[in-house]
């Protein structure tokens, strides 16, 4: 699938404008969308990016990234994806940044999603849906998803057995077993739960456009 992770990234370019500053997501097909953002850097302002390890990746090629408190509106976000249905919800957060990755897809006018043919569903929920807690609140959030979703909550552990932090402190919980219908109905409600920080769920603030890998590239 790396061939098809390439072609998405690559055909996401067709999207970057002079002078924009460019919102950058996190993942393996986005790095490739870095690589080639790295051809025509100097005919962008710089970047906003949703994770350290994006920035280290565009500081590496000598991107500018700047702070997006500083930066306003953005008029591109550039992000991949863990699941898209049909309707471009999509399911994010496999790599724990779900939560600046959902602050800068709210502050962008087009947010273009870039996946291989694998993430294409036509449900939500085979893979697991991310959450990011609060540390004090893991357990109380677990209980409260289970009741709500009728999935399992699974607390996210790293190969040494510890618990992934995500770059803002925080934990993440990932609920197995899940059908998701509704994602609107379920991303609202799941916000709503004391200590839940964000879901991977994006639905109300949805993709604009999907740009699957192949030859040629498809969009939608």
């Amino acid at each position: 699938m790396s061939e098809a992770k390439r072609l998405a990234g690559e055909k996401a370019i067709e999207y970057v404008e002079d002078g924009m500053i460019v919102g950058v997501g996190t993942g393996s097909t986005v790095a490739y969308f870095i690589d080639a953002l790295a051809r025509i850097k100097d005919r962008i302002k710089g970047t906003v990016s949703s994770s350290d390890q994006s920035t280290e990746r565009l500081r590496a090629h000598g991107i500018e990234v700047l702070d997006l408190n500083a930066t306003g509106p953005l008029s591109l976000y550039v992000d991949g994806a863990d699941e898209c249905d049909p309707r471009k919800c999509l399911i994010k957060g496999g790599g724990a940044a779900l939560t600046r990755e959902k602050i800068i897809a709210e502050a962008s006018d087009r947010f273009v999603c870039i996946i291989d043919p694998a993430k294409r569903v036509e449900v939500l929920g085979k893979f697991p849906l991310p959450v990011e807690v609060i540390p004090m609140a893991r357990s109380l959030v677990a209980r409260e998803l289970l009741a709500m979703t009728g999935g399992q909550p699974v607390w996210r552990q790293t190969t040494e057995g510890q618990g992934v932090v995500t770059d803002n402190g925080n934990l993440i919980l990932d609920i197995h077993n899940l059908s998701i219908t509704d994602p609107t109905a379920m991303e609202q409600a799941i916000n709503q739960i004391p200590g839940v920080v964000s879901v991977g769920l994006f639905a109300r603030r949805r993709a604009d456009v999907v740009i699957v890998g192949g030859e040629p590239p498809t969009v939608f």
